[in-house]
């Protein structure tokens, strides 16, 4: 395995609806600060050397800055995913004209939902999270559409977590950086596992691109644990995403 070879990222800076983010815990969002800190880590996506489209805010969508999760490519095939959260349900459609020109585009229909924070992938497969946003018909419809490309996927129970990807993200070269309170589950026993102490568990979701992994700033056991695997890290602050039970990987769409 290799590391992770993206070379575009689509984003959408929060608009002044982000207030109104879904949340776990309700705190007050700072959109402005919001969007400093999302400059920021546009930045950082550019220093990993991908070009970075940027879309326009949409206010109708309070959590549409979270770009990850309404549609994935993989393959050159742009899956439009089935939101599992209902207020989110109309992101799919704001992104699929887009990715329609650029790739071959495959719907997921009802029942399925799907969101692409629940997707692990892994180069050569995908592990994909049974989660409350993810369910067995989004699983079983992703199946048929990129099994035929040569691409398993491997679906994992997760629980105590909103995304799989809230626990673990995979960063190239066979390995993982993962909570340890989830690093002995059996569907990670293929990777090596980059364990992020339980006080800093929310660095377990990453974006690893090329030699570059761009973290949560302020952890910094689990970012001298990358840089000691020879990753050069690049940490962005990410309060007021935290705030919206959203992380770094949560903010592009990569291929």
């Amino acid at each position: 395995m290799g590391l992770n070879e993206y070379s575009h990222a689509l984003v959408r800076m929060p608009g002044a609806s982000f207030v109104n983010a879904i949340a776990s815990v309700p705190q007050p969002i700072d959109v402005e600060l919001a969007k400093r800190q999302h400059a920021e880590y546009v930045t950082a996506l550019i220093e990993t050397g991908v070009t970075v489209e940027a879309l326009d805010p949409t206010e109708a969508f309070p959590d549409s800055c979270f770009m990850q999760d309404p549609a994935m490519i993989v393959s050159k095939v742009a899956i439009l995913n089935r939101m599992g959260a209902v207020s989110r349900a109309g992101e799919t459609d704001l992104i699929a004209e887009t990715l329609g020109a650029r790739f071959e585009p495959r719907r997921l229909t009802a029942p399925a939902t799907l969101e692409g924070g629940d997707v692990l992938n892994a180069g050569d497969r995908l592990l994909v999270g049974q989660t409350e946003r993810t369910n067995e018909a989004g699983i079983a419809q992703l199946r048929t559409i990129v099994e035929p490309l040569g691409i398993p996927v491997q679906p994992v129970p997760v629980y105590h977590y909103l995304h799989l990807l809230t626990a673990v993200t995979y960063v190239g070269n066979g390995m993982v950086v993962v909570s340890e309170d989830f690093a002995d589950h059996p569907a990670l026993a293929g990777f090596k596992r980059v364990p992020v102490p339980r006080q800093e568990g929310y660095a377990a979701n990453t974006l690893g691109i090329g030699k570059y992994v761009i973290v949560p700033a302020g952890f910094s056991r689990t970012t001298e644990r990358l840089r000691a695997e020879g990753f050069e890290v690049l940490p962005v602050a990410m309060s007021e995403f935290f705030k919206a039970d959203g992380g770094v990987s949560c903010l592009s769409l990569v291929w």
